[in-house]
């Protein structure tokens, strides 16, 4: 991609498609684009050093992934040589790496790039990225230029911004801190009193990783978990491979029974009865694992799937260590080498680790998209009360736009990378069309009509309100719209097999298809239903 490396570069470069991000999907979609259309023209956008997203930025002692691999993968990569059912971060990220390069797609990568705005040119049909290129060595030598393309996708990812911490007095610690997503590998932990705030998945995988080498551990607890055994059969993993044919089955196997646990996220009877049976596996697991003083401090109030599961990684047979403490006493401030909490008890902290998540709620609306007459995503967002898009994908006034994992595409019981790679593969359907000129009409432009957008998000929405999420329960995927009344962006109320259905035959009436620069004197036409198989 020719783009100047200095100063402000006022002729754009172009390709066919752009992308923000270099995680799973992204080089999803570079991958698929070469397999369905042998389109090699796509370029993208990374503000990170390397490639892998959340699996580069995520670095932290103990980061692993609570997915199976086997379908924490892409279908048409699959890996035969995992070390484990839930590897660690850096395998994860050789196998994302690998596909990378196995596609030529690492080359199309611009690192320490900042996507600053993305806005929609009407008269060309185009979008116009403005990308801030940093500079590692020399900040002087920073850069801004102009990129062009015809397609647009989105996959900066949910977990991307660290949640500003909510406990005042850290600016005047006197020792590192360090959040998960932003690990630095200089800390030295050894002979230190090391405090972990946050116990998610995260915190729980931080804590059992540095108990060996800390002096004393203290982990703050807000919540409460269902912790789950990581159990499997190697010998039965084994025999699995060795079937012609064995990965698929492993990796069937293992959606079907994620699957299964999808069940569990109704208001009905029989969703409540295998809750209450998942409860009491979990229940007589931390019970059987963890210290009985700590029973009461690890035992959920709430119902199974209202957040998402912890599978253990050794967590709760360390909480038996000597130099480990769990508390869930409220903090009141942070001294510059301690923490005080409110009953007046401090404890000494030489080093902090945050485990407190992430800004996940708005994310999709901090991208710096503009659409049709300068809507930005934020503002398309604020007219539904939150987070939507069509099929979780598209939205009305941003043409030859997508979004990956976009709202409501998050799943508590089953691997995002199915619901990345179906997202992928609903809009390349979308856009064949287009890409091989089934209709001969030179189209160059497709959005999705306004009617459907807002009955698909309706339909959603309705169907959220009959899930576990709005049971009562606490937790991240919740926003209030300021009326009191509750509205969920985040999860799909539906199977990922249902997902994936959706995606294999788009709904061509919804589509509006137009010809680039002459948008404005055309009228608009859709494909009859007749083009199903395009």
């Amino acid at each position: 991609m020719a783009s100047n490396t200095s100063g402000t570069t006022q002729n754009p470069s172009y390709s066919q498609f752009a992308c923000i991000g270099s995680g799973f999907s992204a080089i999803c979609l570079g991958a698929q684009l070469q397999r369905w259309y042998g389109i090699t023209d796509v370029y993208f956008f990374e503000k990170l050093s390397n490639l892998g997203g959340t699996w580069f930025a995520n670095q932290y002692p103990g980061a692993a992934c609570d997915i199976p691999a086997a379908l924490y993968s892409l279908s048409f990569e699959l890996h035969d040589d995992w070390t484990a059912l839930m590897p660690p971060w850096k395998e994860i990220w050789e196998y994302l790496k690998g596909v990378a390069d196995k596609y030529n797609l690492t080359s199309k990568i611009t690192f320490n790039a900042t996507v600053e705005k993305c806005e929609w040119i009407n008269e060309t049909g185009r979008w116009r990225l403005t990308i801030h290129r940093n500079n590692t060595n020399d900040p002087q030598q920073d850069n801004v230029f102009f990129h062009e393309c015809q397609f647009l996708f989105s996959a900066a990812g949910f977990f991307n911004e660290p949640r500003d911490l909510d406990i005042p007095g850290l600016e005047t610690f006197k020792g590192p801190v360090a959040h998960s997503s932003r690990w630095r590998h200089e800390i030295d932990l050894r002979d230190k009193n090391v405090v972990v705030i946050g116990n998610g998945c995260t915190g729980t995988q931080i804590v059992p990783a540095i108990l060996p080498i800390a002096k004393r551990v203290t982990h703050l607890t807000r919540s409460k978990h269902y912790f789950f055994d990581r159990h499997h059969d190697q010998k039965a993993r084994y025999l699995l491979r060795q079937l012609p044919g064995g990965l698929w089955l492993e990796r069937f196997l293992i959606f079907l029974r994620s699957e299964n646990n999808f069940r569990g996220f109704f208001m009905t009877k029989l969703s409540a009865r295998f809750r209450r049976s998942q409860r009491a596996e979990s229940l007589g697991y931390i019970r059987a694992t963890a210290p009985q003083k700590y029973h009461s401090l690890l035992t959920p109030d709430f119902e199974v799937n209202c957040k998402r599961r912890i599978f253990d990684t050794g967590y709760l047979s360390s909480l038996h260590s000597p130099n480990l403490t769990l508390t869930n006493q409220t903090p009141a401030r942070i001294l510059p080498d301690g923490i005080e909490f409110t009953s007046g008890e401090t404890i000494p902290a030489d080093v902090l680790i945050l485990a407190n998540g992430f800004k996940v709620y708005r994310y999709h609306a901090t991208i710096p998209v503009l659409g049709r007459n300068g809507t930005s995503l934020a503002q398309h967002f604020d007219k539904f009360g939150g987070p939507a898009a069509y099929n979780c994908t598209a939205m009305h006034g941003f043409p030859n736009f997508f979004l990956i994992v976009g709202p409501n595409s998050l799943q508590g019981h089953t691997s995002v990378i199915m619901a990345a790679e179906n997202s992928v593969n609903f809009a390349l359907r979308v856009l064949r069309p287009i890409l091989t000129n089934v209709h001969k009409k030179g189209s160059s432009i497709v959005e999705i009509r306004q009617e459907a957008e807002e009955q698909d998000v309706a339909l959603l929405q309705a169907a959220l309100k009959k899930t576990i999420f709005f049971s009562g329960c606490k937790a991240w995927y919740l926003h209030d719209k300021g009326n009191g009344e509750q509205y969920n962006g985040t999860t799909y109320p539906f199977s990922q097999a249902w997902f994936w259905w959706r995606c294999l035959f788009p709904t061509w009436a919804d589509w509006e298809f137009s010809v680039s620069g002459l948008a404005s004197l055309l009228p608009a036409f859709r494909l009859s239903e007749c083009c199903v198989n395009c």
